[in-house]
């Protein structure tokens, strides 16, 4: 009975990461072994325990044979005669098929040190094929490892993938969890520049795939292509260090382009509509998390209209908060003006310009929310107004104290 550190940690120790969590494989044992030394069992598709003492996983060697389409089509066997190096053989790529023995050395079959210090993607055998999960991975490791380049014939693998229709059993929930990661990495525009370069984003979010090769106009987007500016905002979310929400936002903010009509492009004449509507979709068909598609939303119908706030007048930014649903939710309309940010300064050449509609509508929101509204809707319900009225009343006195605080900058 041997262990093994495995995967993610030994590679980021090899690169000088941080690690953060260790993933363990035993070499030897049977399950029953496992849990008379203390583990306890989680595994429900094969063996993997809880160390009694730290809580790290640690999986029975195993290896693994496609019986299916998907992510769940395989059949997995664990046994003491698996060795270490079937183990690894079945892992996505060569910088995560290294494991490091219990005095610290380097078990390295399938050359991943090498392709660590060549900063090279690679698939570590044909299995790769296997698992259509493997293609969002790699997509998501370039996100994170953004100095690292694509093995052309792991490029050539993902490519037949998808044109024999892996890709297309993945199931909604794993396709989201990917997603979200790579969202998070910390040059997300990778993951979806490199999924379009494969084929997979036409099939996972072809909504974002048709943005590119659609032109904008060049005085508010020098940068011009839609897909291009997508790609730039993703990346300004990550250097401002937006949560998920903010940059799932991102991403769908601007869905409504792909599908203007030619005649009047490169104007893009009521597209935030388009967007909020290809949005539901989107989030129907991945299932995405209530909050993520709530802010998406606002920001989607709203974008436009938060970049053009220094020309409104004190009602038409009341009506834009409670649009936002700004004085209920005000933690929240920090983030999707964040989104608004990333959008305005995604663009070429932009991309340090100030975003002064921030600080404004802040201060409009405070001057709002200043207003006592529980004393003027009783003083409305003692004058018989109920309803409609109300909310009206608090509108109006909303707007005049706006007005107010507007005058006196």
């Amino acid at each position: 009975m041997q262990t093994y550190r495995v995967g993610g940690a030994v590679r980021d120790a090899l690169l000088g990461r941080d690690v953060h969590d260790h993933d363990w494989v035993v070499v030897g044992a049977t399950p029953e072994q496992m849990m008379d030394a203390g583990f306890l069992p989680i595994g429900k598709d094969f063996p993997v325990f809880l160390h009694p003492e730290t809580r790290e996983e640690y999986a029975l060697a195993r290896t693994e044979r496609k019986t299916a389409r998907g992510y769940h089509g395989f059949a997995f066997r664990a046994a003491p005669d698996v060795t270490l190096e079937q183990d690894l053989a079945r892992r996505d790529l060569t910088i995560n098929a290294m494991a490091q023995d219990e005095q610290g050395r380097i078990i390295d079959p399938f050359n991943g040190r090498a392709d660590l210090e060549a900063r090279v993607l690679r698939h570590v055998t044909e299995a790769f094929r296997e698992d259509p999960v493997r293609i969002l991975r790699v997509a998501r490791f370039a996100a994170r490892f953004a100095d690292f380049s694509l093995a052309p014939e792991t490029l050539a693998l993902m490519r037949g993938m998808v044109a024999d229709g892996e890709v297309d059993a993945l199931v909604p929930e794993r396709v989201w969890q990917e997603l979200a990661r790579g969202l998070m990495e910390a040059r997300p525009s990778r993951m979806f520049e490199m999924l379009r370069e494969c084929g997979a984003l036409a099939r996972i979010l072809p909504e974002v795939d048709r943005l590119w090769g659609v032109p904008q106009r060049a005085d508010y987007h020098p940068e011009v292509d839609t897909g291009v500016h997508l790609m730039m905002v993703l990346d300004m979310s990550a250097r401002l260090a937006a949560p998920l929400t903010v940059r799932f936002a991102c991403l769908t903010h601007d869905l409504g382009k792909g599908t203007t009509p030619e005649e009047i492009l490169p104007k893009h004449i009521g597209h935030e509509q388009r967007s909020a509507h290809l949005l539901k979709d989107v989030c129907e068909r991945l299932r995405v998390p209530t909050d993520c598609r709530e802010l998406a939303k606002v920001v989607a119908y709203e974008h436009g209209n938060i970049h053009r706030c220094e020309e409104f007048g004190a009602a038409a930014l009341v009506r834009l908060l409670e649009r936002c649903d700004a004085f209920r939710k005000p933690q929240r309309f920090e983030e999707v003006l964040l989104a608004c940010e990333c959008d305005a300064r995604g663009r070429l050449g932009l991309e340090e310009r100030a975003y002064p509609q921030r600080d404004r509508l802040l201060f409009v929101l405070a001057a709002a929310r200043s207003v006592d509204t529980a004393v003027l809707a009783a003083q409305a319900r003692e004058q018989g107004s109920s309803g409609e009225e109300i909310g009206a009343r608090i509108h109006k006195v909303r707007t005049e104290v706006v007005a107010d605080r507007l005058r006196a900058l």
